[in-house]
């Protein structure tokens, strides 16, 4: 999962990351509007986590940006106000949940959790597609009820695989989404095509059949047979 913290307070910026790194998360952030602003413009998050109070401007104006950009991206409001108008506010121009500050962060996690399930995993717990099941939860990937064992990449480039199968995605695309904006350090995509060879092979060792289509100087497709 691919998330963005837009916050100001460094301690609780800092609480977050650690926190949500700690349970494997790619995670981003941004301390003021104009960095925000030019992170969802440029990246693709699954869930943007966004406190209203900038001290460049309203992060409520980002919700327009990111809901003009990624439909399915969840957006959750952080804040220390806790009036209705706030949350109106937020809600009617498009985010999906509000928390209000101070909060634990394993309710912010269980948020995310909930929200990353509706908006992404279209309100199911498990996503299943022929004899495999990806339990997001546990980072697990089953075959025929059995555990099959996946790096934490490979389980994140799985997931970003069937969550668009049948899409065609750049190989730039699905490496900001495994490494976020840490991929503007890269020189080539040699990292990512091990990855993709690995999870293919695992994948073809146990059903037989080859998921990862290489689409000719495009990217990559994940197709049922």
């Amino acid at each position: 999962m691919k998330l963005l913290f837009v916050e100001d307070e460094p301690v609780l910026l800092q609480e977050m990351q650690l926190y949500f790194r700690s349970l494997n998360y790619t995670c981003e952030h941004a301390a003021n509007f104009a960095d925000a602003a030019e992170k969802v413009n440029s990246y693709v998050y699954d869930i943007v986590v966004l406190d209203i109070t900038l001290p460049d401007g309203n992060g409520i104006d980002l919700i327009r940006d990111i809901r003009t950009q990624h439909l399915e991206t969840g957006i959750l409001i952080l804040s220390a106000r806790d009036s209705l108008q706030d949350k109106l506010n937020g809600l009617n121009m498009g985010a999906d949940d509000y928390l209000t500050k101070p909060f634990y962060v394993e309710e912010l996690n269980a948020r995310i959790n909930a929200l990353y399930r509706r908006k992404v995993l279209k309100g199911s717990s498990k996503v299943v597609f022929d004899d495999f099941t990806i339990d997001p939860e546990s980072k697990q990937l089953f075959f025929d009820q059995k555990a099959l064992p996946l790096t934490r990449k490979e389980f994140e480039l799985l997931v970003y695989f069937v969550v668009n199968k049948n899409r065609v995605l750049s190989k730039s695309s699905i490496a900001e989404h495994l490494w976020g904006d840490h991929v503007d350090q890269f020189d080539n995509f040699d990292t990512l095509y091990a990855h993709i060879k690995n999870l293919r092979k695992k994948l073809i060792n146990v059903s037989g059949k080859d998921y990862v289509k290489s689409v000719y100087g495009m990217g990559y497709k994940f197709a049922l047979e």
